[in-house]
């Protein structure tokens, strides 16, 4: 008898057998996570510290949907100045400071030949879905894994933005930007520029997800 009434409670409460939480409608008010922070992003942390970055780890959240911001840090100092940057798993800050300090950077001095003083994104974190495929799948930048770059100033004044420099008439602008892209395949998963397809038509989007598509 105690059996039977077991399995009618488990029955009632449809909960027996399972510990998994129903999803979070996407939107919902976010859920502050009390989870252990991984070895991988102790890792990372250790890596920015070597490489005399300045950021802040940022707390574990769960924002419904799939959106969901873990193993982050707000990039406070990568030596040049960045607009527009929120939370970024620590994996792509590490490979976007690097980029910046031995890709960017160079290349403005050696290529147009003034001084790299601000780089400006378009954002990082946004729970959202890919735009522009047919088919309807989270984007990178809604678990904090991707950025876009829409521009490099200069410290001579000028912008170089993706915009209007990917086919500019000046060869030196245009080569700077092919050289930064090629140079950011090789540092992250996914590399879209505005070969890709229409909607990047003004920025590059830099995502860690060692996918190795460069476009």
């Amino acid at each position: 008898m105690a059996r039977w009434l077991f399995v009618f409670a488990c029955l009632a409460l449809s909960a027996c057998g399972s510990s998994k939480p129903p999803p979070r409608p996407r939107g919902s008010q976010p859920i502050t996570l009390a989870i252990p922070t991984s070895r991988e992003t102790q890792a990372c942390y250790t890596d920015l510290s070597r490489e005399d970055v300045r950021f802040s780890p940022l707390a574990e959240r769960d924002y419904g949907g799939g959106c969901r911001v873990a193993g982050a840090v707000q990039l406070i100092d990568i030596g040049v100045p960045v607009t527009n940057l929120t939370a970024m798993r620590c994996g792509l800050a590490r490979s976007f400071a690097g980029w910046v300090r031995h890709a960017a950077v160079p290349a403005a001095r050696q290529m147009l030949g003034s001084d790299l003083v601000r780089v400006e994104s378009m954002g990082t974190y946004a729970c959202r879905n890919t735009i522009g495929t047919a088919r309807a799948m989270l984007s990178g930048h809604a678990i904090a894994n991707a950025v876009d770059i829409g521009a490099f100033v200069l410290e001579d004044g000028r912008r170089i933005s993706v915009l209007n420099g990917w086919q500019s008439s000046d060869p030196r602008v245009r080569a700077f930007l092919r050289t930064v892209h090629d140079s950011a395949c090789k540092r992250f998963g996914t590399v879209l520029s505005p070969d890709y397809n229409a909607v990047h038509h003004n920025h590059l989007h830099l995502e860690d997800d060692h996918k190795s598509f460069c476009r």
